[in-house]
């Protein structure tokens, strides 16, 4: 076989091909570094904070670093909207509050910004079909809603139905128990940003999992909130509040971890660009 015959195989002539280009590549680098064209090498990154340890809880006991709001014997984390003591009924079943009728909604004591929350929840049995059935709600920041209401078996404006972010997002699927039976809400909160004139710079955001199943997963918070007095950076954390809405929903375990507060990733809006567009218009 000649040498001709050699490049017409196309297994030798790739070959062939892939050591020249790999001797040409070593030159290339070779010579640049003698000519010190090699660029420097990366940075070392800084070393790695390790995770603190966080004893997860076994069955429906919360985490070692868990901030108990509700384990089934008092009230003593929530007051009413006018600062009394909440008044729901934690007599008639151990272990579980329930809303009396006019017991009016409960909010924090304390406040709270960035969260991961952890609810659990129980729709009557026997009550009428429609948006009143079993219901309550989780309002965030005062403003931020995370609807509670019996949708087994139970249709409803998908806006305002169980596991809905209320007037915002609709769950992805209706993960609704039956009434009577227990439900549960992980819920991770993530706080807007707003700039010293009370503009949000970057909307707040939800992620729920309603018994077991993820509902909404990081979904914007559009309401820019006009609050008197508006909100500002100030304002990072904030009471929530369960809603009394007429139904005899009860509640069990609840419990909160406080989240690290992380820069903005991105901004929609500069810090103060509502006065700068204002100025802008006077000129």
């Amino acid at each position: 076989m000649n040498a001709r015959s050699h490049f017409k195989n196309p297994l030798v002539a790739g070959t062939i091909a892939l050591v020249v280009f790999s001797t040409c590549s070593f030159a290339l680098v070779f010579r640049l570094a003698l000519e010190g064209d090699i660029l420097e090498a990366a940075p070392q990154k800084k070393p790695v904070e390790r995770p603190r340890v966080v004893t997860p809880g076994v069955g429906t006991k919360p985490p070692s670093d868990a901030i108990v709001l509700f384990d089934g014997t008092n009230l003593d984390e929530f007051t009413k909207g006018n600062g009394d003591p909440a008044a729901w009924d934690i007599k008639t079943e151990p272990g579980v509050m329930t809303i009396p009728k006019g017991g009016g909604s409960i909010y924090t004591k304390r406040k709270f910004g960035d969260i991961q929350l952890h609810l659990e929840f129980r729709a009557p049995k026997g009550s009428k079909k429609g948006e009143s059935k079993g219901n309550s709600g989780l309002k965030l920041h005062n403003a931020y809603e995370v609807q509670i209401l019996d949708n087994y078996e139970n249709t409803s404006n998908p806006l305002g139905q169980c596991a809905s972010v209320y007037k915002q997002h609709r769950p992805y699927v209706n993960a609704c128990r039956p009434p009577g039976e227990w439900q549960t809400y992980d819920i991770i909160f993530r706080a807007p940003y707003w700039d010293e004139d009370g503009d949000v710079i970057q909307f707040g955001r939800f992620t729920v999992i309603h018994n077991g199943v993820v509902v909404q997963d990081n979904s914007e918070l559009w309401d820019e909130r006009t609050n008197n007095p508006k909100p500002g950076p100030s304002t990072y954390k904030e009471s929530f509040f369960i809603q009394d809405h007429g139904s005899p929903v009860s509640f069990r375990n609840i419990w909160v971890r406080e989240l690290e507060r992380k820069p903005p990733q991105s901004q929609w809006k500069k810090p103060g660009w509502r006065k700068k567009a204002k100025n802008e218009k006077r000129k």
